[in-house]
């Protein structure tokens, strides 16, 4: 069965720490901007589609390949698949958008895609993934909905 995977044998790198909560985290009277490292809270745990290990672990995403404008409301992730040629790299950037459409506010527009250079198919996943109607209509299928929601069972 091993055989059949893109990446039978994966890299598994360490996880960053905890972020470490100050006492005004906990006051809603002081703002609190969203910044890279809340973006990659949110995406670290996501289950990669086909090992039981998180994107964090397998060094699909980074906090350094994160932008945030919190004031200009937009978030864009890069990730890194962990072959040039995974078959699942669309799926991945595809969980990663629902996780962040989901957890965050309406007001942010999200870029999910892949990072320069580390993909044979960069331009073709990036379009899919920023077609918000190919997106839309991707969540419809009952499915593909259940293997992104496996994927962010545990994020």
């Amino acid at each position: 069965m091993a055989s059949q995977l893109d990446n039978a044998a994966p890299s598994v790198h360490g996880v960053a720490e905890a972020r470490k909560l100050k006492p005004q985290d906990y006051d809603d009277d002081v703002p609190d901007p969203i910044d890279p490292r809340e973006i990659f809270d949110l995406v670290r745990g996501i289950n990669d589609p086909e090992h039981p290990l998180t994107l964090e672990q397998l060094n699909v995403v980074r906090e350094a390949h994160i932008d945030v404008d919190d004031e200009n409301n937009f978030v864009r992730v890069q990730f890194t698949p962990t072959i040039p040629h995974c078959s699942m790299s669309t799926l991945i950037g595809l969980s990663i958008r629902v996780r962040l459409l989901r957890a965050l506010p309406a007001r942010f527009k999200v870029d999910v895609e892949i990072y320069p250079g580390t993909h044979a198919s960069r331009d073709a996943v990036n379009k899919q993934l920023g077609d918000k109607e190919r997106v839309a209509a991707s969540l419809e299928n009952s499915h593909l909905l259940e293997v992104v929601n496996q994927c962010l069972a545990d994020a």
